[in-house]
């Protein structure tokens, strides 16, 4: 045996161990962005037992770039003071859109072992709908009368190290909100001057029960990063900073674009395989119904098929096209339903639009389809069947592309849930139906 190998086996497993220590602690304290989402890789047991190992600042550092999907299976993972130290590291609408993950009775678990306030505060946040701005915000906000001056706020403001902000907020004689103050400027103002000066207006805000695409919208319009929230008296509940509600809204497209297929918002890659079936079974028996209804149509032409074969052939087609310009039109309203571009009333507007684009690509698809349909069979009947067949069935793809989530808002219902399996259904009986309709009624040009 060579020294080397010697040497390697010589090192006792104490010190790999203690070296791999090293090595974790290194990448969470220089890389606390890469080691959340190696964490994030890693099945919920071993991610908990990794953050558990290292030091509370460095673990903290990790932890608040989990995402809360995430974060909500690692945490009932980690012990209870560990637990209670990481909730404490994120601010208050984070959390408590985390504990609201968990099930009822973990979360009450980790209610009744936090402090009164902290209990307190979460509780206020986690009576507002998950989708709303109230469960998001963050009620650690400096407020201060604006009538009293630079030198009595500085005072008051040793008294809150724990909510130290980059601004506070003024308030009129009836607590409503007035203003507010970037730190800096009342740091360098004169110590005579009154925050009533001294503040600027408030023109962006939201209601405690708007959605988060209306807060998402206006951070991202008004390229703010904190908006306040107000109540109905127009006094201020908290705050909701800019990278928490776009966060939110990406989770929330995500969310969609998972239900939109069938699978649940819970699953996540590493979610275990019985937890995927449960979840998406259900989901496989509706759509294999709704592929018998469209085998159906598909049968009423039984007889035009067994005579002309290469319909057969084309057939896939057709419906493969329709689907592709349907996907695309939900695709486009879906996003204009969750950014709030479009409303319901929009409905008109959206339908002729994508009618349009459904009848005008068809043609060119037509085109170029029909030509190849002829080169390959030497068929001009051919040709103009699956020509005909594309324009109509992509017109009406187009469609109901547009008016199946808009029907489903309209209805109460969410539009990610079951449009797309609504969709492929009427997509598949356009594509099946026109394209076969039209070669029964033009039966004599086949010959």
């Amino acid at each position: 045996m060579s020294d080397e190998a010697t040497a390697a086996s010589e090192i006792s497993e104490p010190e790999v161990s203690i070296s791999t220590e090293i090595l974790t602690r290194a990448f969470f304290r220089n890389y606390p962005r890469d080691a959340a989402r190696k964490l994030e890789t890693l099945q919920a047991k071993a991610a908990a037992q990794i953050l558990a190992s290292q030091p509370p600042a460095l673990r903290q550092g990790v932890w608040i770039n989990i995402t809360p999907p995430a974060a909500s299976q690692i945490l009932p993972l980690t012990p209870d003071a560990v637990a209670l130290e990481l909730l404490a590291a994120l601010d208050a609408g984070p959390c408590a859109s985390l504990i609201s993950r968990l099930e009822q009775q973990q979360c009450e678990r980790y209610l009744s072992l936090m402090g009164q306030s902290q209990a307190q505060e979460l509780r206020e946040l986690l009576n507002y709908p998950p989708d709303c701005a109230g469960h998001m915000m963050d009620t650690g906000v400096l407020t201060f009368s604006k009538d009293i001056t630079v030198a009595e706020a500085m005072a008051q403001l040793t008294q809150h190290p724990a909510i130290m902000r980059r601004r506070l907020y003024t308030l009129d004689s009836d607590f409503r909100l007035h203003g507010q103050v970037d730190l800096v400027d009342l740091v360098a103002a004169p110590a005579s001057q009154t925050l009533a000066e001294l503040s600027s207006s408030i023109s962006e805000f939201v209601a405690a029960l708007d959605p988060k695409e209306d807060v998402a919208e206006k951070l991202q319009k008004n390229t703010l990063d904190i908006l306040p929230v107000i109540d109905v008296h127009h006094r201020i509940l908290g705050i909701i900073r800019g990278a928490n509600a776009i966060e939110a809204l990406k989770e929330n497209i995500s969310a969609d674009l998972q239900t939109m297929v069938g699978a649940s918002a819970d699953e996540r890659a590493l979610s275990s395989s019985l937890f995927a079936v449960k979840k998406r079974q259900p989901w496989l028996q509706i759509n294999l119904l709704t592929g018998f209804l469209a085998a159906s149509v598909v049968g009423l032409f039984e007889s035009t098929i067994a005579q002309f074969t290469a319909l057969a052939i084309l057939m896939p087609i057709a419906a493969g096209q329709s689907g592709n310009t349907g996907a695309q039109a939900l695709a486009v309203t879906m996003r204009g339903l969750t950014l709030r571009e479009i409303t319901i009333r929009h409905w008109f507007r959206v339908m002729i639009k994508e009618a349009g684009a459904g009848f005008i690509n068809g043609i060119a698809v037509a085109i170029t389809c029909g030509a190849g349909v002829y080169l390959w069979s030497q068929s001009m009947g051919l040709a103009l069947v699956l020509s005909m067949a594309m324009i109509i069935s992509m017109t009406i793809a187009g469609i109901a592309g547009a008016l199946v989530p808009i029907c489903l808002k309209k209805l109460g219902q969410d539009p990610a849930q079951s449009s797309s399996i609504i969709l492929t259904t009427v997509t598949d009986i356009a594509g099946f139906m026109s394209f076969l309709g039209i070669a029964t009624l033009l039966a004599s040009m086949l010959v």
